[in-house]
């Protein structure tokens, strides 16, 4: 069963180790998958902080920020400040940089 989002900001996640390519820090990703059918995926994910660029993203993520403090850097050049309540679209081909300064958890879904 999924759970709501207040259940989701204290279930118990399984540490899967340092974010790949972070090069900033030695963030540690936490995750549960709650939803996979080879083409979608929905989780909660938590990482505490560090930094790590992304390039011509694969996939569509939508996120909801359940707790925590980062910064989501396009390679535009802008920037979105992301924290609770915070809800955004990584589209397929997105290139940026995520920056988290304080251990992020986030509900996502994921679409190839």
């Amino acid at each position: 069963m999924i759970p709501n989002l207040e259940e989701a900001k204290s279930l118990r996640l399984t540490p899967v180790g340092i974010r790949a390519g972070a090069d900033v820090g030695e963030p540690i990703v936490s995750i549960v998958e709650l939803y996979d059918d080879g083409t979608s995926d929905v989780g909660v994910w938590e990482c505490t902080p560090g930094s790590w660029p992304i390039e011509n993203r694969p996939d569509t993520e939508t996120v909801y920020v359940l707790s925590g403090k980062g910064v989501i850097e396009n390679d535009d050049g802008s920037r979105l400040e992301i924290k609770e309540g915070s809800v955004f679209v990584l589209p397929k081909g997105w290139t940026g940089r995520w920056r988290i300064t304080e251990t992020l958890r986030k509900v996502y879904a994921i679409v190839s």
